[in-house]
């Protein structure tokens, strides 16, 4: 056969290789896709009670998530989600349970699933007074202007940065452990469940310490998870999971496919997903920040709880502390999306960060271990950043340098829960302060603390 010829069959290989692994990397990335606005619009649509149209509007109208439509079925309780007709993914809604991705599993063995979930407490939380519920005192506590830290929320509510509207959509300020202000975009108020997004991972912490607390769990201990024995990855500790430095190959990118979003909006079952990864660094070595850590820590805690798991959350920490609208999603397997998927009211997110102000304690009952909060905010050595602890963000670097902390205008010991967009709760003990911080996108957090914190006389 002529030279010219061989080179000529050569180039069409590859061109038709390329084209076929492009091809599947776009099916990859339209189904990645449509299940992350499928899983969108159904949560927002039965837990928010919002409009498709709106969500859309407000969360789905850039590319590529624009090309995508969605179809809200009311009969069975979904949403689906197709780009030209291509790579449709579907969400399914589940009283109590929000949304959830039918990946790996039929939609009728997922529909099949028995979840035990204890009821709601019936109380009227508007006759309980804060914190355990939602009637303010007319009094508030000495030390803050109240004139000036409204002016400062209403600011916030009308923020934009880089010139585009950050779309905040809910403030709440605690002093004291006192409710002082609150403020809400049109269209919210104190009853609206919001996503938390990350904010799952400090929860997921939250539970790992109480089970800790009932001697279930040991930080220390290699992380119980079968598939680890006789490997490489066996000596992995719980400690070493919540701290984001087990060494998994994980990428946390959600601008392409990736770990993160094959696990998310890919794989039915998140945990088994993040477990079968291989390792990149030695244990304890190196900090690789990893939603695959928390929800392997999430069916921890399923495998430690047993056939009381889906309580679990609700009995030993969202009941006992007044969290009454939490909602915590699971994946196709049943087991909580330890690392992402959750949904609560902004002032039950402000009671979450109260009970880590107040070290773990509510009603005078300790509900962490009474050095959980301190291990929380101590960085790992692995850590060169010193900006992360036991699922928490961490201020960071030289506590006596205000320009090497994350936010130099705020207090060295302040640790914050962070989600997607700017779903933080806010901890600055030596202020007083929780703050919680709800919208579409990330603002200048460094400016709203500073301005809050200037309203302390």
């Amino acid at each position: 056969m002529p030279r010219k010829k061989v080179i000529y069959r050569i180039a069409f290989l590859l061109l038709i290789s390329l084209i076929i692994f492009l091809a599947g990397y776009i099916y990859q990335a339209i189904s990645i896709i449509n299940a992350y606005g499928a899983k969108i619009v159904c949560s927002a649509v039965y837990l928010q009670h919002r409009s498709v149209q709106k969500v859309i509007d407000e969360e789905l109208s850039a590319f590529p998530f624009s090309l995508a439509g969605y179809t809200l079925n009311v009969k069975d309780s979904s949403v689906a989600g197709a780009m030209l007709g291509m790579a449709k993914r579907k969400a399914i809604y589940r009283s109590g349970l929000g949304a959830t991705l039918v990946s790996d599993s039929s939609e009728s063995q997922i529909r099949a699933q028995h979840f035990i979930l204890p009821p709601k407490p019936s109380e009227n939380t508007d006759t309980i007074l804060w914190p355990n519920g939602n009637r303010l005192p007319h009094t508030l506590p000495s030390g803050i202007d109240p004139s000036k830290l409204d002016t400062v929320l209403q600011r916030a509510l009308n923020e934009y940065k880089d010139g585009n509207a950050v779309h905040t959509n809910a403030i709440v300020v605690l002093y004291k452990g006192q409710l002082v202000a609150e403020k809400y975009a049109h269209g919210y108020d104190k009853n609206s469940l919001m996503p938390g997004w990350s904010v799952a991972k400090s929860i997921t912490a939250a539970l790992t310490g109480i089970l800790v607390k009932q001697g279930k769990l040991d930080v220390n201990a290699p992380a119980p998870v079968a598939e680890w024995k006789d490997t490489d990855k066996e000596k992995i500790t719980l400690e070493q999971l919540l701290q984001q430095t087990s060494g998994l190959d994980y990428e946390e990118n959600y601008r392409k496919p990736s770990g993160a979003t094959s696990m998310l909006f890919k794989k039915g079952n998140a945990a088994a997903y993040a477990a079968q990864l291989p390792l990149a660094f030695a244990p304890g070595t190196v900090f690789n920040y990893s939603s695959g850590n928390s929800n392997i820590i999430s069916r921890i805690i399923r495998e430690a709880t047993g056939k009381g798991y889906h309580a679990f959350p609700y009995e030993s920490l969202f009941y006992k502390t007044g969290m009454y609208s939490m909602v915590l999603e699971p994946d196709a397997s049943g087991t909580f999306v330890g690392s992402s998927f959750c949904y609560a009211t902004a002032r039950d997110y402000a009671r979450f960060g109260l009970l880590y102000y107040n070290n773990g304690k509510w009603n005078n009952e300790q509900l962490l271990p009474e050095d959980w909060v301190k291990a929380t905010v101590q960085p790992f050595v692995a850590d060169t950043l010193r900006h992360y602890g036991y699922q928490f963000w961490l201020n960071g670097l030289n506590k006596s340098d205000p320009a090497q902390r994350w936010y130099p205008g705020v207090p060295a010991d302040m640790y914050f829960a962070d989600g997607f967009g700017g779903q933080d709760i806010y901890i600055i003990p030596s202020k007083n302060l929780v703050v919680v911080r709800l919208g579409l996108h990330v603002m200048d957090e460094n400016k709203l603390l500073g301005n809050i914190i200037s309203t302390i006389r």
